[in-house]
């Protein structure tokens, strides 16, 4: 269930509030008793209970005249009774992202123009690129570039340099903007919930080099791309968004190729706006998005 009040406003401080916790009768009530403690007015609400684990899940949008800390206090009250995992928000702080690619610049490009248009609610401090074919693209954007070179035998001394990259940075985003390394899984469990990842929705069907024209020798109709949380299982995280296109049999290889980029950026960038939205929560092996 989603609801909004168009033009609601309230003096104060703007904030998001997230939780997930078993469900059970009552939670709503004890939320909005919580919120109307802190003199809050909701903006933006929206729940669901998961019929398949049992779990409840809320987001909600709302304005209170009190500081951060008096809000999370109101509410952690509310949290420990029901055993929540929530985080509270401050409306309007952008997500500090760092972004990683190889040499495919399109997805990087489609976030670094919305980044500085104001329609992505991120702050991208730096990219990473174990090649150096995209620092001109960075230089232009006006985002430090870091080359981090990967072999089988600098691995490990890459990610440790990534890690410390990310603690510098305070970074809390990692964004996957067709970055052709598979991260170990260490560093797949430190980076769990907070890395995105893209890939072309042909897998696994048509998996290893060149999936378009593998694609386009099957002769498919449709074709498209998934934007995933990262784990270890090779592009199988919570799916975040997926776009698709129909396409016919007089579209050639290349065009298929450069129809499959547009999608990727599509749906990269709208799950990257969800997550730095909160509006993205983990259920499992899937994803409750309240867009």
């Amino acid at each position: 269930m989603t609801f909004s009040i168009p033009g609601a406003s309230a003096a104060g401080n703007g904030y998001t509030l997230t939780l997930s916790c078993p469900d059970r009768p009552g939670i709503v009530h004890a939320v909005s008793a919580s919120l109307v403690a802190a003199e809050g007015n909701i903006t933006e609400s929206a729940q669901f209970g998961s019929p398949e684990t049992g779990s409840f899940f809320m987001r909600v949008d709302f304005r209170s005249p009190n500081s951060y800390e008096q809000v999370h206090a109101e509410l952690a009250g509310t949290a420990a009774a029901f055993g929540m995992a929530w985080e509270l928000h401050p409306a309007g702080r952008r997500t500090r992202t760092l972004i990683m690619a190889s040499k495919s610049g399109h997805c990087l490009n489609d976030l670094l123009f919305q980044q500085r248009a104001g329609t992505l609610p991120i702050e991208v401090p730096a990219i990473v690129s174990n090649h150096r074919d995209l620092e001109s693209l960075a230089d232009f954007y006006g985002v430090p570039f870091h080359h981090i070179p990967v072999t089988p035998d600098t691995k490990g001394d890459a990610e440790n340099r990534l890690r410390e990259l990310m603690a510098e940075l305070d970074i809390e985003l990692v964004v996957l903007a067709r970055y052709m390394q598979i991260l170990s899984t260490d560093l797949c469990r430190d980076l769990a919930g907070r890395a995105i990842n893209i890939h072309h929705s042909f897998l696994p069907s048509f998996k290893g080099a060149r999936p378009y024209h593998q694609a386009h020798a099957r002769g498919v109709k449709l074709i498209g791309a998934t934007a995933h949380y990262v784990t270890s299982d090779l592009d199988e995280g919570p799916i975040i968004e997926q776009e698709v296109i129909r396409v016919d049999h007089a579209r050639s290889a290349a065009q298929l190729a450069a129809l499959g980029s547009d999608v990727e950026g599509r749906a990269l960038s709208k799950a990257v706006q969800w997550h730095a939205q909160h509006r993205v929560l983990l259920d499992g092996r899937r994803t409750i998005v309240f867009n």
